[in-house]
């Protein structure tokens, strides 16, 4: 999709006169994205700096992530942190090295100059990190949220472009005391403030909430948003529970380390709603580079389209209405049939029928709330009772950041992309003693087919009020709906997640 000041704003002699001229364009930066399947190591040789408030009770979750993923280590947090580090730095060769951040900081009426590398490389400044993390789990009042000034306000400016800022915390529960509860809800403020501020350098930042007995599940869902594969999802608390039983062993990633996150989804079969074009073709490919078969679902009308998708992919087809009635009975059947059963299921297959609601016809109204909502919890319900899903599979919906939101003439589909919402929490207390994850996924500004029929100030509009400052892509979508399917991600359900840039509206 053709975004002029994006490609603009890959020259430098263009940036450097645009700035001079001190005109009011927004240049955002060009993202990194992944340009293959998971490798065993997506950080190798990537300098991270982590730190800890009080006594970093999620450090050993982040040393064995961090190590196994092939990062360098730069610990700020003193002699017991850097033990932590010890026995999974020398297992895998990347042993912690301890960081002065004082001895990092920058002066703070200089322009921000943020490395350009992969990180690793050392400046005047010292290193440029790939990532900063830190452990907040450990907050106990809002005196300690210092901690945070302390550890970031030195290096904030020090991360490369496209880098990473993750915080870990535990979550604000209820029973919690009311000055520990403060003290963690903070972090929520925090984390989408970074998120804006470091946004225009292409860098993301994510809240971790990691419910106490979920350690060991956060160490995939870590991993994935300090990766490439996370480009476009930004400013976002995750909610990492047990809520979900442990996977059946079958289901259950390798202890081995790291051959669990290649090809993670091998003898996996996933329906894929809506995969002839747009974000259902990019998720399909997406989903087979990680070992997944996938069934290509579409209207029969697209035949063509999606036996294309299927064939390129090794997929296979099932042309099916989703909106007829007698398409779910259908769809399980021939789900039962030809694979014995689905791991995956996706319902990524929508509609817009916009008008203002004054203007609406009760046929738009019925098509849009049927199509994006009806459909997705008739299918579902066939697949259950039908025993064709799977114990330890996925239900994963889009939602929308227009169902969040609400938009202008679009009455029906934000009622429908809202009810996606309720739905997959409640599906996910439901199914979780199966071990079966539901979440939503919502996408903001994806630059498609139908973003592109937009009016152009609208448009650009949809681009620019972002932390990312432009639109996303299909793959980006699909990054994040192929990570939801994987085993990694057992710890995130009834989640509903905005992959928008850091969208301005909304939650």
């Amino acid at each position: 999709m053709n975004d002029f000041l994006l490609e603009l704003g890959q020259n430098p002699t263009a940036r450097k006169v645009i700035k001079g001229l001190g005109l009011p364009l927004p240049m955002p930066q060009q993202l990194r994205r992944a340009r293959g399947p998971w490798p065993a190591r997506p950080l190798q040789d990537l300098d991270v700096i982590v730190g800890a408030a009080g006594a970093g009770p999620l450090l050993p979750v982040i040393a064995t992530t961090l190590t196994t993923a092939g990062a360098n280590p730069l610990v700020a947090s003193g002699d017991a942190a850097l033990a932590v580090f010890a026995e999974s730095g020398e297992a895998y060769g990347r042993p912690a090295r301890p960081i002065d951040l004082e001895a990092l900081a920058v002066d703070t009426s200089s322009e921000h100059k943020p490395g350009k590398g992969k990180g690793g490389g050392k400046g005047d400044r010292g290193p440029r990190p790939h990532a900063l993390v830190f452990d907040a789990s450990d907050l106990q009042g809002p005196e300690d949220l210092r901690a945070l000034y302390d550890f970031f306000h030195p290096v904030i400016r020090q991360v490369t472009r496209c880098g990473r800022v993750v915080v870990l915390g535990r979550p604000p529960l209820p029973g919690a005391a009311p000055e520990v509860a403060a003290a963690r809800a903070a972090l929520d403020g925090f984390v989408r403030s970074v998120a804006k501020e470091i946004g225009k350098h292409g860098s993301t930042a994510q809240l971790l909430y990691v419910e106490e007995g979920a350690e060991a599940r956060a160490a995939g869902v870590l991993r994935f948003v300090l990766s490439v594969h996370s480009a476009f999802l930004t400013g976002q608390p995750l909610h990492i529970t047990t809520r979900a039983a442990a996977l059946p062993p079958a289901a259950a990633p390798s202890s081995a380390g790291a051959p669990a996150w290649v090809r993670a989804l091998e003898g996996k079969v996933v329906l894929l709603t809506g995969a002839a074009r747009g974000i259902g073709a990019a998720t399909a490919k997406l989903l087979a580079d990680e070992g997944a078969h996938v069934v290509c679902l579409d209207r029969p009308q697209d035949d063509a389209l999606v036996s294309r998708v299927a064939r390129d992919i090794g997929g296979s087809v099932l042309l099916a209405d989703v909106s007829d009635p007698a398409s779910p009975e259908r769809i399980a059947r021939e789900l039962k049939e030809a694979h014995g059963g689905v791991d995956v299921v996706i319902h990524n297959a929508g509609v817009t029928r916009d008008k203002t609601l004054a203007r609406m016809s009760g046929d738009k109204w019925d098509q849009a709330v049927d199509i994006n909502l009806g459909a997705v919890a008739r299918i579902t319900r066939a697949l259950l009772e039908g025993q064709v899903l799977r114990d330890g599979g996925r239900v994963i919906c889009l939602s929308s950041v227009a169902g969040i939101a609400g938009n202008m003439g679009q009455t029906n589909y934000a009622a429908s992309k809202a009810g996606v919402v309720g739905y997959v929490r409640s599906l996910a207390v439901q199914l979780a003693a199966r071990g079966i994850t539901v979440n939503a996924v919502a996408p903001g500004f994806i630059e498609t087919r139908l973003t592109a029929a937009i009016p152009v100030m609208i448009r650009e509009a949809g681009r620019r009020l972002s932390a990312l400052g432009q639109g996303g892509l299909p793959r980006d979508i699909g990054d994040v709906l192929t990570f939801l399917a994987t085993p990694q991600a057992q710890g995130l359900t009834g989640s509903v997640i905005r992959v928008c840039g850091g969208a301005l509206i909304g939650a």
